[in-house]
């Protein structure tokens, strides 16, 4: 019986989606190879993190939808999903890629823009006279 599972990993207003299913180790992102979508290496590496760190380099094939924020938050939303698979499969790779710090979704988010204020924290500027 074939291996398969679906999960979504966050990251600021990044959501991806992933599938993940028994292959040679493809990663397509939104159609297209995860080397044309995250053209950079640093962001290539944040998509293999999980595999790499868990040793399942090679072993599934990933089909990614991903929508929201940039592309660094949506990589680490992939790397997220990725992760949540892997562990869903075989929960004894969690301890490996919690140590990494793979496991944890980064909350932090944009502040809000407040009334009366430029952006969040900064103010018009004052003139006594």
């Amino acid at each position: 019986m074939p291996t398969t599972t679906n999960t979504s990993g966050r990251r600021k207003t990044a959501v991806a989606r992933i599938y993940l299913t028994d292959g040679s180790g493809a990663i397509i992102v939104n159609g297209k190879d995860y080397k044309e979508y995250f053209p950079t290496l640093p962001l290539q590496y944040i998509v293999t993190q999980s595999t790499e760190v868990s040793g399942s380099t090679g072993l599934f094939d990933v089909k990614v939808n991903v929508a929201g924020g940039g592309v660094k938050g949506q990589a680490e939303a992939v790397r997220l999903a990725i992760a949540k698979a892997i562990v869903e499969l075989d929960p004894e790779k969690k301890p490996s890629l919690r140590a990494k710090g793979i496991m944890t979704r980064d909350d932090r988010m944009v502040e809000r823009k407040k009334p009366g204020r430029k952006k969040a924290r900064k103010k018009f500027q004052f003139s006594k006279r």
